[in-house]
């Protein structure tokens, strides 16, 4: 099956042809590395690391362009408030900057847990200053701008298609609009640059053409997007959240500034809820991936509790159910170790129609819970066990799961089965061999098995049968 994706843009399912043919670029909003990244954010990481394997996994050469937002992200969408970067420099004490490269560490250090590949090219706002005055300008150039005593200002009411990603109800929102105004002339309308406040001196600020100030969120992706990639390429990916108001400037800044709507196709992960509401950090209180670790939890049991939901459905979070994610990446692991290990420069063998249908899956618009029910299906296959784990180690170039590098942990047996083991190695010894037979059937009983090796014997806690999770 050919790789379906559903374009938000379009609202449908598209057949996904890249722009060049073989290579494929694609950009994802990161960060905003005021704080720490929580679970909700990272199962939309997951969802777009799970498309950039797909992709892989069907021969494309993928360009990855992440953001890191570490300026300009304001409290409010409405562009009220102040920058999220000096609210977390006052929470925390740090400077504005130590707050970025904190956060940013801690970010890389949780996609790194979770498997998730990092990108081709890691950008920071604050170091393509100069590439989001340009994009200002050639809006500026092209009329769309007007000025205000706070800032420079997108006129959407000059854009005919502006918030077509979203289906925006201009008309509605102007009728009753409940946003402050101030100066803006339209309720949508978005800053491309803030001016400082009198008086103050902020963190991060930069000369302009306009004056002093900092640059609005929405601008870094449209110029950094653009300066990777070109002004129209392949994937653009974010949140849900994204669709209404960032990815929706951002496009409006694309098509004032270059006439294109960014990108050819628009993914959108899904909210994680609690109890039915989004998990966000606005309430100052979030589960975060050490809270999964603080549980004695794998981080890729995690990964395998998303990959149990279509990343365009809405999962609701809960110990239980990551449990039991748990206790199925286990069993997996288990049945991958049991089904022995690869000799030496030997070609894996694969059962093709096996990996056919997982592909047809994954390809289908990235449909997870299905491409698993194949693979719990070829767990419980009779196909030889080499095949079996030529297949699965196959699939999980896209699972990302690393079964290949799972070990079991070595068990200390307790002294009495260890003195059993002794005893029946001097009984071997001595060539006593109906009493080190007995010895063994004592081992056995008491649900351990003895391993003879070169190195001498030793004992392991017998396993269960490996079942579908």
């Amino acid at each position: 099956m050919e790789l379906h994706l559903y374009d938000t843009y379009t609202r449908s399912l598209r057949k996904f042809e890249p722009l060049e043919a073989g290579k494929v670029g694609m950009y994802t909003c990161g960060p905003t590395v005021y704080d720490y990244a929580h679970l909700g954010n990272l199962r939309t990481y997951v969802f777009e690391d799970i498309l950039r394997r797909v992709l892989e996994f069907n021969g494309y050469q993928v360009e990855h362009v992440m953001n890191i937002t570490d300026v300009g992200h304001l409290v409010s969408d409405a562009d009220e408030g102040e920058d999220k970067m000096e609210k977390g420099s006052r929470r925390t004490g740090l400077s504005a900057y130590q707050i970025a490269e904190k956060y940013t560490a801690a970010f890389q250090e949780d996609i790194t847990r979770l498997n998730i590949l990092f990108p081709t090219v890691w950008c920071k706002a604050t170091e393509h200053i100069q590439e989001q005055i340009d994009f200002i300008a050639c809006i500026e150039a092209r009329g769309y701008t007007y000025r205000t005593s706070d800032g420079i200002y997108f006129d959407t009411s000059k854009l005919p298609n502006y918030g077509y990603l979203a289906r925006l109800d201009i008309e509605g929102l102007q009728a009753g609009a409940r946003i402050e105004m101030g100066e803006k002339r339209n309720p949508t309308d978005f800053a491309l640059w803030k001016f400082s406040p009198a008086g103050q001196k902020r963190q991060m600020e930069w000369d302009s053409p306009w004056g002093v100030g900092f640059p609005g969120w929405h601008i870094e992706c449209s110029a950094m997007s653009a300066r990777y990639l070109g002004s129209f390429f392949d994937i653009h990916c974010g949140g849900e959240d994204h669709i209404s108001v960032h990815h929706t400037n951002e496009i409006a800044q694309t098509e004032a500034c270059y006439g294109t709507r960014l990108a050819n196709f628009w993914l959108h992960g899904y909210f994680l809820q609690v109890d039915a509401e989004r998990m966000s950090k606005s309430s100052g209180e979030f589960l975060r991936l050490q809270s999964v670790l603080d549980r004695g939890i794998d981080p890729l049991a995690y990964r395998l509790f998303c990959l149990n939901a279509h990343y365009r459905s809405k999962l609701n979070f809960s110990w239980e159910g990551l449990e039991s994610a748990a206790t199925s990446l286990q069993r997996l692991r288990t049945a991958y170790y049991e089904w022995g290990q690869s000799s030496a420069g030997r070609q894996e063998r694969i059962d093709e129609q096996m990996l056919g249908r997982f592909r047809d899956q994954v390809n289908d618009d990235l449909n997870m819970p299905r491409a698993l029910a194949v693979v719990w299906e070829l767990v419980r296959s009779d196909l030889p066990p080499e095949i079996k784990k030529g297949t699965l180690s196959t699939m999980d170039r896209v699972l990302g799961l690393r079964l290949a590098e799972w070990r079991p942990e070595e068990e200390t047996a307790p002294l009495e089965i260890l003195t059993l083991l002794e005893a029946r190695q001097q009984a071997r010894k001595e060539k006593r061999w109906a009493d080190a037979d007995a010895l063994r059937q004592q081992i056995q009983e008491a649900g351990y098995e003895i391993e003879d090796t070169p190195q001498g014997s030793r004992v392991k806690r017998k396993r269960t049968t490996v079942g579908e999770g």
